[in-house]
C-alpha cells in the first residue's frame, strides 16, 4: 500500500481502529449554530432606517404586520412604500382577517409628530386591531455617580 497508513489499537489483538471520532463534527456544528443565531437578528433588520425614540423600558415583539412611519410623512407596510392611508388600512384588514390575534408593530421616526403617529395608531384600531405595538431602541442610562 503506497501512502496508505495502518493505525492499530494499542491493547493487544484489539485490530484496527475503524470508528470515525464525531467530537470535532459537533463541536464545529455547535459553534456555526451560535454563530447563525446571533447574526440572525441582524440579517433579518429592519430595511428602512429609522430612528426611533429611546425608552429604558420594553420587550420584544415578532409579527407579520410592521408600519413604519417616516418625516414627510412615509408609510410602509412591511417595508413596502404606500402612498394613501386607505391602502394601509385595507391591507392591515386583510392580515387581520387572516390572524385575529395579530399584534401590528408601529414604527415612527422621532422626527415624525405626535398627531401623524396618532393617526395611524387609530388607522389600526379602526382595521380591528385589538393590539399593536410601538418599537422604540433601547436607552442607555449613565451610571449613577457616587
Amino acid at each position: 500500500m503506497a501512502g496508505g497508513a495502518n493505525y492499530q489499537d494499542e491493547d493487544a489483538g484489539a485490530g484496527m481502529i475503524a470508528d470515525i471520532n464525531v467530537t470535532p463534527l459537533v463541536d464545529i456544528t455547535l459553534v456555526l449554530l451560535i454563530i447563525f443565531m446571533v447574526t440572525a437578528k441582524l440579517i433579518v433588520s429592519r430595511g428602512i432606517a429609522v430612528e426611533t425614540p429611546k425608552t429604558v423600558s420594553g420587550s420584544e415583539v415578532r409579527t407579520k404586520l410592521e408600519l413604519t412611519i417616516e418625516p414627510g410623512p412615509r408609510w410602509y407596510v412591511n417595508g413596502e412604500a404606500i402612498g394613501d392611508k386607505v391602502v394601509i388600512e385595507g391591507q392591515v384588514k386583510a392580515a387581520l382577517a387572516d390572524d385575529p390575534e395579530l399584534r401590528p408593530i408601529i414604527t415612527a421616526d422621532e422626527r415624525v409628530p405626535h398627531g401623524e403617529v396618532m393617526e395611524i395608531i387609530d388607522l389600526v384600531k379602526q382595521a380591528g386591531a385589538k393590539r399593536f405595538a410601538m418599537t422604540t431602541s433601547p436607552k442607555v442610562e449613565p451610571a449613577p455617580s457616587p
